[in-house]
């Protein structure tokens, strides 16, 4: 069968490997559509701390059932899924306490282990999601859709509250699509304007060029001088944790999405004068998949929207590339490995 690799940082290859055989509790998927995620993007340009080469990519992904074993969840040959690609130990504190997704020990799939870039990958049966009729090009887009709705989950969203996102790219607006749907009122921020473009199509009430336009002005204007009632920070940038912290209300809840490499400087005590609450948030729950999936069923969201090309397998170094030199215009892209 044929597989995508990163040989090494900037080389992408094509390889026949054979096809993997399921252990007991596993099951045997046929890989369909795989989305790139920065992580792999990251991989590609060497810039992964994470990585080891050479690397098969993916986390993101839909498949089809070739073979499962009987079991509890309803699954069963030919179904079109998702999986969670998180994998933990089950034996740290982390996990005893049922934090899966802040395992010490965590391997991600196209990370820390070989990913789903490949045209059949064996799965365990508990960690198999049922696609419940969404389309494996919408399956795909459920696992970085889920990162987005477990950081909102991480804190209280009310109907009405003034919401600020400061990072358009894919995680920032998935982040709005879900903010939306539960009634927010929300603005974005970011440097690129492709990306705030897409976010006013996606439903943005308000959208802030901060190399052309003052955020604090905006934002007072916005939430009539009262701050935001949730800030989500989806860059990992000091200077955008720093604008989530400004820009917060008395009591608002900070939510960390951006997983930041550079320190940060600040003077603490204006969280204790806001009395703000500051939550980070890692990967996601099955709950959360499951979830998104009933979201999109429901058609109140278009995930669709997110897709900006599609690729078959065989030519993923093209879809690398112009991932790697994106100058904003592009959100996701998928890989086509069947249908």
């Amino acid at each position: 069968m044929k597989a995508v690799i990163i040989a090494e940082p900037g080389k992408v290859e094509i390889i026949e490997k054979e096809r993997p055989v399921p252990k007991d509790g596993e099951a045997l998927l046929k890989v369909l559509y795989c989305g790139i995620c920065g992580a792999d993007v990251a991989s590609f340009t060497g810039n992964q701390p994470f990585t080891t080469y050479p690397r098969i990519p993916g986390h993101e992904f839909s498949a089809k059932i070739e073979q499962i074993p009987q079991n509890d969840r309803g699954l069963k040959a030919g179904d079109v899924v998702t999986c969670n690609p998180y994998f933990n130990c089950g034996e740290c504190y982390a996990c005893k306490k049922g934090l899966v997704n802040a395992c010490v020990d965590n391997q991600t799939m196209g990370v820390q282990r070989d990913g789903s870039f490949q045209e059949y990958i064996t799965m365990p049966v508990e960690r198999i999601i049922n696609g419940r009729g969404l389309s494996a090009k919408e399956l795909a887009l459920i696992e970085p859709f889920s990162i987005s709705c477990h950081a909102l989950s991480r804190a209280t969203v009310n109907p009405g509250d003034n919401l600020l996102i400061v990072g358009a790219g894919p995680i920032g607006l998935f982040a709005l699509l879900k903010a939306k749907s539960m009634g927010a009122r929300v603005m974005v921020a970011d440097k690129l304007k492709s990306r705030l473009t897409a976010a006013s199509q996606y439903g943005a009430d308000c959208v802030v060029n901060v190399d052309e336009t003052d955020l604090h002005k905006t934002a007072l204007d916005f939430t009539a001088g009262n701050g935001f009632d949730v800030c989500v920070e989806a860059c990992g940038a000091p200077e955008t944790f720093l604008s989530c912290i400004n820009e917060a209300a008395q009591g608002a809840n900070v939510i960390l999405i951006g997983n930041g490499k550079r320190e940060t400087t600040f003077v603490h005590s204006v969280i204790l004068k806001k009395e703000l609450n500051l939550f980070g948030s890692r990967n996601a729950y099955t709950k959360d998949f499951e979830e998104l999936i009933e979201l999109a069923l429901s058609r109140k969201v278009d995930i669709m929207k997110m897709v900006s090309g599609i690729y078959d397998a065989v030519n993923a170094a093209d879809a690398f590339q112009a991932l790697a030199h994106n100058d904003g215009s592009l959100t996701k892209l998928l890989i086509k490995f069947g249908d």
